[in-house]
């Protein structure tokens, strides 16, 4: 059973007031377009051990919001040139990530808890932030469009009581759908809360993790799986630019963001640029093929020595940990999937 903490939100705008004083002349009539839109509340889930969800006060969490928003996600009316949508990168049965033949894409997990977006982090800020970079940039979403769409101009009205749809709307929703796509109910999370146990070998690899012999939870500790910091982990001796390419600052060189491990066993390939097909390659790159660098993180601190250096069963633990963090509710949850 689920053991999740629950919050909401309700929208209530355009509330007429009334004086207890009698004027001279008659009572105004209210024009039906005139009365105040009630929004329903969606019970946000928070899985336990996570950090608390912070939800705008200019943008609460209901179930219109968040139904708009998830339309949006499979629609390709939000790119200019009807060509593409949200979901058509980030497939649900992958965990909201595909490699998309020509860059490798963050998986849409958990976003609710970042600041940091994209692999060289070239975007920070609040999911609001991020959704009205992705309609007014990446889309470059055609309004005009939306607006003479009569389906999606009820919808609007319902959820942010507008007649004229404009991009800030359209990032709301998007975000309050990505609010929902929360994955903490996978095997782990199970044996944290009590439920179930885990096998002598994912045990092993659950201590590799959390020691220094593995030493995988500086970087990828807590809930979360991830500290949503770019980091330069030593894939390169000379590395891509990462985060530089954004700053211009030379100590940026090689930082990419730290990906969730959460659902890592569907989430093929692997690094910024897809280089590793498997979870084997990957911990073979972290025992024996780490390069350092002069921007090589400080927590790499096995980098001079080019990595960690396990034996072959502490690899396979580690490997079979890691897929105790995949959670089959996320793949197939019917509230994430397409609403067409």
């Amino acid at each position: 059973m689920k053991v999740f903490k629950f919050i909401g939100g309700v929208l209530v705008l355009g509330l007429v007031t009334f004086s207890s004083c009698k004027s001279d002349g008659p009572e105004p009539i209210i024009p039906p377009g005139d009365k105040p839109y009630v929004t329903t509340p969606y019970p946000v889930e928070i899985p336990i051990g996570f950090p608390d969800m912070i939800i705008p006060e200019e943008n609460p969490m209901t179930m219109e919001g968040v139904a708009l928003g998830r339309m949006l996600y499979y629609d390709d009316i939000m790119d200019k040139d009807s060509l593409r949508a949200c979901a058509d990168c980030h497939h649900q049965d992958q965990a909201f990530q595909i490699d998309n033949g020509h860059e490798q894409v963050l998986a849409h997990v958990n976003f609710a808890w970042s600041n940091n977006y994209m692999w060289n982090g070239g975007f920070q800020g609040t999911l609001e932030d991020v959704m009205t970079f992705e309609v007014e940039v990446f889309f470059e979403t055609n309004m005009e469009r939306l607006n003479n769409n009569e389906k999606y101009r009820d919808l609007f009205k319902k959820a942010y009581d507008v007649d004229v749809i404009t991009s800030k709307e359209a990032a709301y929703a998007l975000a309050s759908f990505q609010r929902i796509m929360t994955s903490g109910n996978a095997k782990f999370d199970q044996f944290y809360r009590g439920e179930t146990t885990l096998t002598v070998q994912e045990l092993e690899g659950l201590e590799l993790f959390n020691t220094e012999v593995g030493d995988c939870f500086h970087c990828h500790g807590t809930a979360l799986f991830t500290d949503n910091t770019p980091r330069n982990n030593g894939l390169d001796l000379n590395p891509a630019d990462g985060l530089m390419a954004v700053t211009g600052n030379s100590s940026d060189l090689g930082r990419f963001k730290t990906p969730t491990l959460r659902n890592i066993e569907h989430t093929a390939p692997y690094m910024h640029d897809g280089r590793f097909a498997t979870l084997e390659e990957v911990v073979d790159f972290y025992s024996t093929g780490v390069h350092n660098t002069s921007t090589v993180d400080p927590l790499m601190v096995y980098a001079f020595d080019g990595g960690v250096h396990l034996t072959a069963d502490q690899k396979a633990a580690l490997v079979a940990f890691l897929k105790t963090l995949s959670d089959p509710d996320y793949l197939t949850n019917p509230e994430l999937s397409s609403p067409f």
